[in-house]
Formats: structure tokens, sequence, C-alpha cells
């Protein structure tokens, strides 16, 4: 079941949001929360946890907005939404951390704590994640430390502005740089489609310096942006700053995983005077970049086709879809467009669109990787 509210008092928006996703459920298991940056976090899941203390509760903030079958849900004091799962078969344990000194050991922490409230010493058949958009890939590895690279789905807190206003929260813990897990232990299927929906260009380049991680240097041995300001055909000194981050939506940047089956989406966002890029995940020298291209219609396309492939083949109960905040942005005016897709693709599956900094999934065993400006959208079976 999934429920809203737009109430400026942020308990209250809590409370709202709990009874209305709740509605025909007797034992909920857990609740995939999103909500606005306007609001108190710990009041709303205080909120919640008046209507329902036994449930579990682990999400973050949305950008601007999230949707459900109801609509696009936003307000100008705030919003949350929240999909209750409830199932005999089903076992969740969720745990959180701020980043403490090494989000690596982070991540090792949080997987044992939610292995430990699941009442488990195994690895669970799948975990969601979700974390503050900086470091996503050394919690992902901490917690494989812990249980393995079983398939994964979840996303980067986000906020309206690229400012760091962001939360993550798990439970009656909620913090702007961190990281909080759920781990899934069920004999029903979770199906999770992770995708960019871009097409390839054939401009492609080696990256041949990088620096701490996110900042790409030089592609070909020639400064990064004006290689990049080749490519699409833009001016580099108008990139600057952030005017990287809105003009490269369309025009993102990929790298393909090691079968080729995955083209993980590297989002170009702070142009810098030494015309070196930052982007929004973790890059490595002496591999191939790929400049992609995608349009409007595109973007909204991209999410039809996405519930498409999730719906193949795959009875979904429920559908939590991890929407790019970046993509949101570039479809501007149209996003009622981008809704009515995505509902009528839905059909009659409920569904809440979390519109975030990252998104992390899996295509064809590629293993669990972190992208931008991309879609994760996951299933859960009846």
């Amino acid at each position: 079941m999934v429920g809203s509210s737009i109430l400026s008092n942020s308990y209250e928006a809590g409370v709202e949001t709990a009874k209305n996703s709740m509605k025909g459920i007797k034992a909920p298991k857990l609740g995939l929360l999103f909500t606005s940056v306007k609001y108190d976090q710990d009041e709303v899941i205080k909120g919640i946890k008046s209507v329902s203390p036994e449930l579990k509760v682990i999400g973050c903030t949305s950008s601007g907005a999230i949707m459900t079958p109801d609509g696009i849900i936003s307000g100008e004091n705030g919003f949350a939404g929240m999909m209750v799962l409830e199932d005999n078969e089903l076992n969740v344990g969720v745990a959180s951390s701020p980043r403490g000194q090494d989000p690596r050991s982070t991540g090792r922490k949080i997987a044992r704590e939610a292995m430990e409230d699941a009442g488990k010493k195994h690895p669970p058949v799948a975990f969601a994640m979700f974390a503050s958009p900086a470091e996503e890939e050394y919690y992902l590895k901490g917690i494989q430390d812990v249980i393995g690279e079983v398939p994964m789905f979840g996303g980067s807190a986000a906020d309206d502005a690229v400012v760091g206003e962001w939360k993550v929260f798990c439970e009656n813990k909620s913090f702007g740089d961190g990281c909080a897990v759920a781990l899934f232990y069920t004999t029903k299927e979770i199906k999770n489609v992770f995708t960019g929906a871009y097409e390839e260009t054939d401009n492609v380049g080696i990256i041949t310096k990088v620096e701490d991680d996110r900042k790409i240097v030089e592609i070909d041995g020639v400064p990064a942006l004006k290689k990049y300001a080749e490519w699409t055909g833009l001016n580099a000194d108008e990139l600057m700053g952030q005017n990287l981050l809105v003009a490269s939506i369309p025009m993102a940047l990929g790298v393909k995983t090691i079968q080729g089956d995955l083209m993980a989406v590297r989002h170009p966002m702070i142009g810098n005077p030494d015309y070196s890029f930052n982007v929004g995940a973790k890059m490595a020298e002496k591999t191939a970049v790929i400049q992609l291209a995608t349009d409007v219609d595109g973007l909204i396309e991209g999410a039809v086709k996405t519930i498409k492939e999730l719906k193949q083949d795959f009875k979904a109960e429920a559908m939590f879809l991890v929407h790019c905040g970046g993509r949101k942005l570039h479809i501007g005016e149209r996003v009622d467009e981008d809704f009515v897709a995505i509902k009528n693709a839905a059909g009659e599956t409920p569904f809440i669109v979390a519109f975030t900094f990252g998104e992390y999934g899996q295509n064809n065993h590629s293993g669990a990787t972190i992208g931008g400006l991309s879609l994760s959208f996951t299933g859960f079976s009846e």
C-alpha cells in the first residue's frame, strides 16, 4: 500500500502518511519512506511510529516531489510518501549510521547490525541501500564485505537545489552524511532493472587523469571539459560551476561494465577553472568513457520501457521506482507527461517514485553498480 501527505506540520504529516499507507494492512513489515527536505525528518518518523510502532522505516529525502498512483505529490510546506510492505514470508533487518571515519567500515558495521536486526546469520536474498551522495561505492563495498554480492537497489538522498540539505533516515536516526541498509529475507522474488536508457554516440575516449575518485582531469590527454565540449558542441567556458550540471543531462557520459551488459551513467556536474569536471560517481584512469545522448521524449519513454522490462515474465505486486532527480529537472514542465506515462505503464500495480541524486542496481549479473541520471526500478512479487 502507498500513502502520502502534504500537511505543513512534520509530525502530523507522518501520522497521515502512515494511516494512508497502511489501509487494509494488518502486519506491516517495512516502510520505504521519502520526504521533502522542508520537513523535520525525525518528527515525520515519530508521527509514523505513533501509528505503527512495529513498522521498520527506512528511506531518504527526495528532490522536489515524489510520485504515487495518486499523482505528483509536492507542497509548499513539504511532502511525504511511503510504500508499506506486508508478507508472511518477509523478514527485513534494517540499520544505519553516520559516515564515521571510513565509509567502508561503516558499511560493514550496518550490514552486521541489519543481520542481527533480522535475527539471521546468513546473507539476504537482496538489499536496499540509501546513502548521502558522496561515497556510495565505499558503503556498498563494506556491506558486500559482510553479505557478499547479492542483488541490490536504492538511491542517494536528494534535496531541491543541490545544496547539501539531504537526509538519510532509518528508524529513529536521520543524518546528512551516512548510509542506511535494509536486508530482505524472503522466498518471494525481488526483481531490479537498472538502466540509464540513453543512446550511445561514437564519441569515446580514454580517461587519462582522475583526482579524488570523482574529478575527471583529462580525457585522451586533453583537459576533460574541453574534450567534452568538443564532443557535444558546447562552449567549455560556459560550462563552469553548476552550468555543467544542467547542460550535461541530455549529453551524459557512460562507462561499460566489464562484460558490456550495463552502461553505468556518469553525470558531469561541476565545471572547474582548470577545465576538469566533477561527476556523480567513481571513475578510474585508463578506462573508456562514452558520450551518451537523449532528449525529453527519450527520458519519458525510458521510464516506460524500464517498467515494461520489469514486468516482463514477472508479476509485480508493488513497484519501488528510483528515478534520478536530474532527469526530472530536464523533463521540466513536461513532468506531468512523465507521471502519466509511468502510471499507465504501472497499471493497477501500487508504486512510489523517489527522485534521487544517485541510483543503484545491476543488470544481467553485472554486479551492483552506482550510477547517476539513471532508473533503478524494483518489483516485489506476489
